[in-house]
């Protein structure tokens, strides 16, 4: 019996191992005597605003469109160069009379301009260009915010994962408890020749399953806290605390007015609106091919050469000049290349209008969704709490039956996992409405503003 005692322990004592092994591990990252972070969610947001990297990729995307956004880039101004040319000749002949005569001769010439060119008149192409970058720079601003959107519907969902996975844990550590107990209880039992070597060995089962099960957790536990470091940018030493509860507060949402709100305030609509713009802008563009244009052209010039022949006194020249020219063009037939132009354009106008109407029809399908969602997962949540709280109550009240033998072990244990599934359900139906009120608040334009 000795040995058969020592055979059943050996299991538990291994388990007990691992989890301490596993624990250290855990552990070891965080190396002694560095500060643990206080994080709120608004904290959190906070530094994800700072630190993200996806946001700062479109914060300097947006630096570079208001750099291409001036008067300069559109075509507004004049282009003024400045040329330096110098030249060095040598030249050696020989002339065949009574006797041989050669003459060298040595040249230096140097050459400043300046040249001046500038579009007088193309058709309006400048203000369209102008107008164009400026539309351009709104785009990009509206790119940026929709990744901001993005981002903080990501980090208030991983916020709320860790707070999950800390939930389930503590879930599986109450479980793992109450078997660690019965499986002391019975051991006692035994002693006592109360209880035989399989009441044991079913308890030591369930004490193992339950262990493992914590383990796990633990692992998902640590997976949902590196999401979160990095969506807030961090180190993945950083050690932190959620201060906010896991909890989540019920509304009653109408339909037509979410559908209003995010007609008005949905990103991604708004985007689809400007880009339209462009499409107009564009369109605007090819239709200036068909006016006359006008450049003009000024500079000058100052040039000075030296030149000595080998038989006289070196030569000095100097010359001074400028111009000022006026060119007006205007196509008369390019094999239709301007009016393909601008019926293409047109075309993608048209292209927009329905890219745009499709956008709103399929946000419109996804809110009404997602609205219809969120009023099922209210019942869920709803249903989910009173069977917590009614298996909760039952597991109580069984373990003080077990004890006294009202019910077997096998009855226990499935009370036992009647108890982990409606609490695990339970705190899943908290973070599916915490997702899908997030995702309506994004929808509609109010993610930011919400938070």
């Amino acid at each position: 019996m000795k040995s058969s005692g020592m055979h059943q322990n050996k299991p538990f004592t291994l388990i007990l191992i691992f989890g301490i092994l596993f624990a250290n591990m855990m552990m070891a990252p965080h190396a002694a005597g560095q500060d643990t972070l206080q994080l709120s969610l608004p904290d959190a947001i906070n530094i994800a605003l700072d630190n993200n990297y996806r946001i700062r990729i479109s914060e300097q995307e947006l630096k570079i469109a208001q750099n291409n956004n001036t008067q300069g880039a559109a075509g507004r101004y004049p282009s003024i160069d400045f040329y330096l040319s110098q030249s060095n000749t040598f030249n050696s002949s020989e002339f065949f009379l009574q006797e041989p005569v050669r003459n060298e001769a040595t040249s230096y010439d140097l050459t400043p301009s300046v040249e001046l060119s500038w579009v007088l008149f193309d058709g309006f192409r400048v203000n369209i260009t102008k107008e164009n970058l400026e539309t351009i720079e709104e785009l990009t601003s509206g790119n940026a915010a929709l990744i901001v959107e993005n981002t903080i519907q990501s980090i208030i969902l991983a916020y709320y994962n860790v707070l999950l996975q800390t939930e389930k844990l503590g879930v599986f550590d109450e479980v793992m408890k109450l078997s660690r107990d019965r499986y002391r209880y019975e051991e006692t039992r035994k002693q006592f020749g109360s209880a035989v070597t399989f009441d044991v060995l079913q308890a030591n089962d369930a004490y193992l399953s339950d262990s493992v099960n914590y383990l796990q957790q633990e692992l998902n536990l640590q997976n949902a806290e590196l999401l979160l470091k990095l969506l807030l940018a961090l180190d993945e030493e950083t050690r932190f605390v959620l201060t906010d509860d896991f909890q989540v507060e019920t509304y009653d949402y109408n339909i037509d007015t979410l559908k209003q709100k995010m007609l008005g305030n949905n990103r991604t609509i708004m985007n689809q609106y400007i880009n339209q713009r462009i499409l107009e802008n564009t369109t605007q563009l090819a239709k200036s091919e068909i006016y006359p244009y006008i450049y003009l052209g000024a500079g000058g010039n100052y040039s000075t050469s030296r030149v000595k022949n080998n038989d006289s006194d070196p030569r000095n020249t100097y010359s001074f000049g400028y111009y000022i020219n006026f060119t007006l063009g205007f196509n008369i037939y390019n094999g239709g290349a301007t009016r393909r132009a601008i019926q293409n354009a047109l075309i993608d106008e048209d292209i927009g209008l329905i890219t745009l109407s499709e956008l709103t029809k399929t946000l419109t399908n996804q809110l009404i969704t997602q609205h219809d969602l969120y009023e099922i997962r209210k019942n869920l949540l709803a249903v989910a709490e009173v069977s917590q709280e009614s298996t909760g109550l039952n597991l109580k009240i069984s373990e003080e039956k077990f004890k006294t033998g009202a019910i077997n072990s096998f009855n226990f244990r499935d009370i036992q996992l009647r108890y982990i599934n409606s609490s695990i359900r339970r705190l899943e139906a908290v973070y599916d409405l915490i997702d899908t009120e997030t995702e309506l608040l994004r929808l509609t334009g109010g993610i930011i503003s919400e938070e």
